[in-house]
């Protein structure tokens, strides 16, 4: 075989083929290592040095076939897979002995293609952008295709085609979007076309998947969100970009365009309950986005918004009709942001003066009362009293529940205007140290179930399981109003009596709630207005009697919440740590591709996160074997921001692994220690299997919490250590006081404030 100059000539070789393809058998000593088929339709085996670049591979084997084109038009694929051959993979895919094609070099694949967009021939295009969205996501072949001013041409496609040749354009702007560059040219009227895609009703199922997926990029695209070390700064403004940076987008853009294309968020919604799956995560994984990137200039428009077309009632839907994984995880995001908005509401003050939509829903409390104001002895206007409130400061009355407050009182006159006003007017009929404090009873209730979903600390505590009951918030916070004014009612209550209805209450919002994941509406229905008030109360003396009323005080929960945050804190940065150390897993194989998968020899992987939590590196090995620190051992690697849900119970172990693992099933059943890296668009990234339950938890956990819009709680044994190391600190706290015989008050009142400004805060020594 002659060679030619170049350093790699004598160590890339062939053998002699026949012109079918079939390769003779070499006389030679050497070992081919790969099957080369080329453009031709001819198949030759070769033998390539692994310590070679591709460059030089593509040369030598140029050199070697006499192929009179100069060697940097030419680039090699994987045949089966068609995924390019780089530095990175080439000694893998050599040592797999895998079948490899010479074709065209990126740069003229790139201008090919881009020669075809401009065709008139429908088929033609069409073909090219089936080729597009497969090679675009190539950071070689999109930058020759980018330099190209491909994206223009791209775009025009979009304009102007339908149908799936849109759906291919879509997808190869969707694929294009994976990269941290490139597409920063997009303009508003090129969202508000997307948008007008996503809202047609003729718009077709594989058109509205990569249109949705594209708003969702575009949507975590905010200056906020861009790569780099965060500096320290008073400043509230925007960081400095580079012109060309692709973070210039976010939820303002996206919501504006949204706004001028009627009807496109209630499309979005509308889609939650599509019969195919995809479109319904898609659309999910939307709506979660806009509710992790809604800025505070939109908050009260958008979640408004949201409320007004009951996304709630669409993803309880989809609780009972899909039970996909990646969906799972999409419905406990949503969990996890409407949990963040409510608290937000619980925090946020009653202003009636200042915000006109406050003023107007204290306006309908006022006008269902059919009450009209007074005024006492003293002069003093007597109105909220009347009402149920402990005084005439509405301000201050909201001051613990905020706007969550006065919406559930909203929500539950609403749901009864006149059961309201006869109630009220009943109320004022007895003596005053008979009457129920209605609105105060609701503000209370507000606040009982608050404890029991942890709305004080939605950062941290992010549920693992389904909370049905907790989407229907204003519902349940109807049922226990009534379940409250029906206990005032039978236990002939006094004013002194309040606390005592309150508790009990509590005990039954425990027993109704519990189990919400499997429990029907109807049966929560009946624990609340069926239940007998001597059962109700029998049960709370017996929890009495197991529990202290220390837990119940205010300072006590105040101080449970913020235990629970610093706890939270703590486990999260344990789970970070163990993906720092990195473990060794099994490779999975999901049971859709389990008789189809050629080649996953390796059945063990060890992983581990770079110290800049941006890359996971993981090596494939057919055995265990002792990872030195760093990650020279770890020659592969996974982009953290490409992973967008850790979904679990996916894949079976490899029939290799099964053999020097007794502890694990063989059969296709998934195992429950299994999860998989996915994507938005790409499926799975990798499948894993985690030896031990400790390991599975400090992983999928671990790699949730380091997602950008926070992810979730995924086990139920990191919940439970967050669980438990709040109340044994909770304990060493109560010790400490109880120990000193220290009274600790159900509630602290304000002073007044200072008459003047005339006094400074001295530092203590």
């Amino acid at each position: 075989m002659s060679s030619s100059n170049n350093p790699g000539a004598s160590r890339t070789t062939l053998t002699p083929s026949t012109t079918n393809g079939t390769a003779a058998k070499s006389s030679g000593t050497l070992v081919p290592t790969n099957n080369v088929t080329t453009k031709d339709g001819v198949t030759v085996r070769a033998r390539i040095d692994p310590t070679l670049n591709v460059d030089d591979v593509v040369r030598q084997l140029c050199v070697n076939l006499k192929v009179t084109d100069p060697s940097s038009h030419f680039a090699l694929r994987d045949r089966d897979t068609d995924e390019l051959v780089t530095n990175d993979n080439l000694r893998k895919k050599i040592k797999n002995k895998v079948h490899l094609r010479l074709v065209n070099a990126s740069h003229i694949e790139a201008a090919e293609i881009l020669q075809k967009l401009t065709y008139p021939d429908e088929k033609s295009l069409r073909l090219s952008l089936f080729s597009l969205q497969k090679y675009i996501k190539e950071e070689k072949f999109a930058q020759e295709f980018l330099n190209l001013d491909g994206l223009q041409a791209l775009v025009h496609v979009i304009y102007t085609e339908h149908g799936n040749t849109l759906a291919y354009a879509l997808t190869a702007v969707q694929n294009l979007m994976d990269l941290e560059y490139g597409w920063s040219p997009l303009n508003d009227e090129f969202i508000f076309k997307i948008v007008q895609i996503l809202a047609s009703p003729h718009s077709l199922i594989n058109v509205c998947r990569p249109a949705t997926a594209i708003l969702k990029k575009l949507v975590e695209a905010d200056p906020m969100n861009a790569p780099g070390p965060i500096v320290a700064s008073s400043s509230r403004g925007l960081p400095q970009l580079p012109p060309d940076s692709v973070y210039k987008f976010g939820f303002q853009c996206v919501f504006q365009q949204m706004q001028r294309g009627k009807g496109s968020l209630e499309t979005v919604i509308n889609r939650l309950g599509s019969a195919d799956t995809a479109m319904a995560l898609n659309s999910l994984l939307l709506v979660n986005s806009l509710l992790s990137h809604v800025n505070d200039a939109r908050w009260d428009e958008f979640i408004y918004e949201l409320e007004q077309l009951n996304v709630r009632k669409a993803v309880i839907r989809l609780m009972s009709s899909h039970i996909t994984d990646d969906l799972t995880s999409c419905i406990l995001d949503f969990q996890a942001n409407m949990i963040r908005v409510t608290y937000r509401k619980k925090t946020t003050l009653v202003e009636p003066q200042a915000e006109p939509t406050h003023d107007s829903l204290l306006q309908y409390v006022w006008d269902s009362s059919k009450l009209h104001e007074e005024v006492d002895p003293d002069g003093h206007q007597v109105k909220w009293k009347k009402v149920g409130f402990g005084s005439e400061n509405i301000i201050e009355e909201f001051q613990e529940v905020g706007l969550l407050g006065l919406d559930c009182l909203f929500n539950f006159i609403r749901n009864d205007a006149e059961f309201f006003s006869k109630v009220v007017l009943e109320q004022l009929s007895r003596p005053e140290e008979r009457r129920c404090p209605i609105a105060k009873a609701s503000n209370e209730i507000v606040e009982l179930l608050s404890e029991h979903w942890a709305i004080f600390a939605p950062a941290y505590s992010t549920p693992t399981t389904y909370q049905p009951f907790f989407l229907n918030f204003y519902k349940v916070h109807t049922l226990a109003m009534q379940f409250f004014l029906r206990m005032w009612s039978e236990s002939g209550s006094a004013s002194g009596d309040f606390g005592r209805i309150i508790a009990l209450t509590r005990s039954q919002v425990k027993v109704a709630l519990e189990g919400e994941n499997t429990k029907p509406w109807h049966t929560l229905e009946q624990d609340f207005l069926e239940c007998e008030y001597r059962a109700v109360r029998d049960r709370q003396m017996q929890e009495l009697e197991a529990e202290d009323d220390l837990l119940s005080k205010v300072p006590v929960r105040n101080l449970k919440e913020k235990l629970m945050r610093e706890s939270a804190e703590f486990v999260r940065q344990q789970r970070i740590q163990c993906l720092l150390q990195g473990t060794w897993f099994i490779n999975g194989v999901p049971p859709a591709q389990t008789g189809t998968l050629k080649r996953l020899n390796a059945p063990w992987r060890f992983m581990r996160l770079d110290n800049g939590y941006k890359y996971l590196h993981y090596v494939d090995s057919p055995a265990k074997f002792e990872v030195r620190s760093g990650l020279e051992d770890l020659p592969d690697r996974i982009e953290v921001a490409t992973i967008s849900q850790i979904a679990t119970g996916t894949c079976t172990p490899l029939s290799s692994a099964m053999h020097n693992h007794v502890d694990l099933p063989a059969s296709n059943t998934p195992s429950p220690l299994s999860f998989s890296l996915l994507t938005a668009n790409e499926g799975s990234l990798a499948d894993h299997i985690a030896t031990d339950q400790s390991t599975w938890a400090d992983w999928t956990d671990g790699l949730n919490m380091l997602r950008r819009d926070g992810g979730h709680v995924t086990s139920d044994e990191t919940a439970g250590y967050i669980k438990a190391l709040t109340e044994i600190g909770l304990k060493i706290k109560l010790l400490d006081l109880t120990g000193e015989k220290v009274d600790i008050p159900s509630g602290l009142m304000a002073g007044p404030p200072p008459s003047n400004t005339d006094f400074f805060f001295s530092d203590l020594l």
